[in-house]
């Protein structure tokens, strides 16, 4: 997430019909933001179309299609309306705002164990296959290591801020922490 942007508004009134997720089949892969999948197709289209934001489950979660990472401007915000458009269950959504709280947050944040463990079985499962969409999953699975290891944390930061501010943080101002 880019400090002080909202993904949403980036959303015309077409593309938010594309988006008939809902919260209750939300897959717990899904990093908290505005945008997450719930019970998608397995045709992994997902990465074709949002390679940045998308990532494919190991077979022990249904192969699902989840969002890893939450759009970084208005390109990327394109792309997972791209991505909702071409999943036929309509299990992208745009309403997360509605559903995190803070502490739900904190909550995923301190389970991401269990999100790295899942990331371990995609690649055990993905990373050493001669399909092009198995590689490209266990790609995928690397980038999103990497976002947990490293840029994450500072956005759920600014995420916390936003659901408790009302709005993303400007340029310098304290974000608050990720201890639950």
């Amino acid at each position: 997430m880019t400090v002080g942007w909202d993904p949403v508004a980036g959303l015309t009134d077409e593309d938010r019909k594309l988006f008939q997720g809902r919260w209750e089949k939300r897959l717990w892969l899904n990093v908290p933001g505005p945008f997450y999948t719930g019970e998608t197709d397995t045709c992994w289209t997902g990465r074709l179309n949002a390679p940045s934001n998308v990532m494919y489950a190991a077979s022990t979660e249904g192969s699902l299609e989840y969002v890893f990472r939450q759009p970084r401007g208005p390109g990327e915000v394109r792309e997972v309306v791209n991505a909702a458009d071409e999943e036929p269950f309509q299990e992208y959504a745009y309403d997360g705002d509605r559903w995190w709280t803070p502490e739900t947050v904190r909550h995923w944040w301190a389970g991401r164990g269990r999100v790295e463990e899942h990331l371990a079985l995609t690649l055990a499962e993905y990373g050493d296959s001669v399909h092009p969409a198995d590689r490209d999953a266990a790609v995928g699975a690397r980038e999103f290591r990497a976002y947990l290891e490293g840029g994450l944390a500072a956005d759920l930061r600014a995420y916390v801020f936003r659901l408790e501010e009302g709005r993303y943080p400007g340029e310098g101002e304290r974000l608050p922490g990720l201890e639950a």
